[in-house]
């Protein structure tokens, strides 16, 4: 038996020759990563001063919070996959019709780090509940108030235009930071949602409709979360799921129901997700590696 043949296969040349090609493909894929400032795991950011979900108010000036915020169970929140959620049940308060005032749940759910998760949305969790599909999927414009907001004058050159501030209720008992502004996604004039109509077991339908925000921008499809949330040059990755259910007639109609309830929500609800323009400037949070590479940087 020759000495070749007897030689460990770990150690043949061609063995090593691939080896070598593989280190150097390492090295060179690392320092491509970090020249073009690529990151590949994603870190958790929350809320500032850990602000949740359920500190948002419980009425605003023309709605306002019926029976208790719903609790879920602890296999309801496994499946779920944050603590971090609300669920609760707004009601107009001066209604055109007092006999039937529009009633309208939302649902919101933060999800931040190495998400895995996939978002669940009606077209799953009302289906795999007993619902069937009623109708098909449509995608209406929310036509959200604007009487607050006002474009933002301290973001970048390349945000100009495309960032808005809302500024908060004034009444105490509205907010927690009466007369303050916060920053909306990014270019939220041309918020959408998914709505589609789903039958119930014993009659009747609802409709159910939902959208997210994620890394300070938003998108209505479930599909298009990781794009945003997972942009390769963000050291951090979040996402807020935005869903509104009610028994109107249509998915126009929950779409006016909704617009109305966010209108007035809609500075509260950002104020309980990062302000995205301060995580990528590296000011938020304290630890945020922009920050310290600024710091280091000569």
């Amino acid at each position: 038996m020759s000495a070749t043949s007897t030689r460990s296969p770990l150690l043949r040349p061609a063995f090593l020759v691939a080896i070598g090609v593989l280190v150097t493909s390492a090295m060179g894929m690392t320092a491509g990563i970090r020249a073009f400032d690529i990151y590949l795991a994603k870190l958790p950011v929350y809320a500032p001063e850990g602000r949740t979900l359920g500190s948002i108010p419980t009425e605003t000036p023309n709605w306002i919070k019926v029976g208790n915020d719903r609790i879920e169970s602890a296999d309801v929140v496994a499946t779920l996959g944050t603590d971090n959620y609300l669920s609760r049940t707004y009601a107009e308060r001066n209604p055109k019709d007092p006999k039937k005032p529009r009633v309208v749940e939302l649902h919101l759910a933060y999800y931040t780090g190495m998400i895995d998760t996939v978002p669940h949305v009606p077209d799953r969790c009302f289906i795999g509940g007993g619902m069937s599909q009623g109708t098909d999927p449509v995608y209406p414009a929310l036509n959200l108030d604007r009487t607050r907001w006002f474009q933002d004058p301290d973001v970048d050159a390349s945000e100009a235009g495309r960032i808005w501030r809302v500024r908060l209720a004034d009444d105490r008992n509205l907010t927690s930071r009466p007369g303050q502004s916060v920053r909306l996604p990014r270019d939220a004039e041309s918020l959408r949602m998914r709505v589609m109509g789903f039958d119930m077991p014993g009659g009747g339908r609802v409709f159910a409709g939902y959208f997210f925000i994620a890394n300070g921008g938003h998108t209505d499809n479930a599909r298009n979360v990781r794009a945003l949330a997972f942009n390769l040059t963000d050291d951090y990755a979040y996402y807020l799921k935005v869903q509104f259910t009610a028994d109107t007639e249509s998915a126009d109609a929950l779409a006016e129901a909704s617009s109305e309830l966010l209108s007035e929500l809609i500075g509260e609800i950002m104020l309980c997700v990062p302000d995205w323009v301060e995580v990528q400037s590296g000011r938020y949070p304290p630890d945020n590696p922009r920050r310290a590479a600024a710091i280091g940087s000569p």
